[in-house]
């Protein structure tokens, strides 16, 4: 007994398949618009706390962190480790799931980087 498939995987004649993609509807997602704050770049890392365009959900942010390449993969994945949580780099900026700031400016301290809280 051979079951129909009825889901249409691809198709060159019929356009748009899936009922979401009709032109009359728009997208439930939401894009992240926020552009990332400009800092000056003096030398001095900056740690803030970020909730705007996350859904509610609470960021630890990273910003002028000294290195560029794999050295800011390494420090990043560093900073996660301490803190215990995911994160990601984005546009030169490290972050860190969760509000971690004041673990992650004394540890940053210890290292001997000069670093300041951001943001309030």
């Amino acid at each position: 007994m051979a079951r129909k498939n009825t889901n249409l995987v691809y198709s060159t004649e019929s356009g748009r398949v899936n009922e979401s993609q009709k032109p009359g509807k728009k997208s439930k997602r939401k894009k992240n618009t926020a552009a990332p704050p400009q800092f000056k770049q003096d030398g001095v890392i900056r740690v803030r706390r970020e909730m705007k365009g996350r859904g509610g959900k609470t960021v630890t942010a990273i910003y002028n962190a000294p290195f560029e390449g794999a050295e800011l993969k390494d420090f990043a994945r560093g900073l996660k480790q301490l803190c215990g949580t995911g994160g990601t780099l984005k546009d030169g900026a490290i972050i860190i799931q969760g509000d971690h700031c004041d673990k992650i400016v004394a540890h940053l301290q210890k290292e001997g980087f000069p670093v300041k809280r951001a943001g309030g």
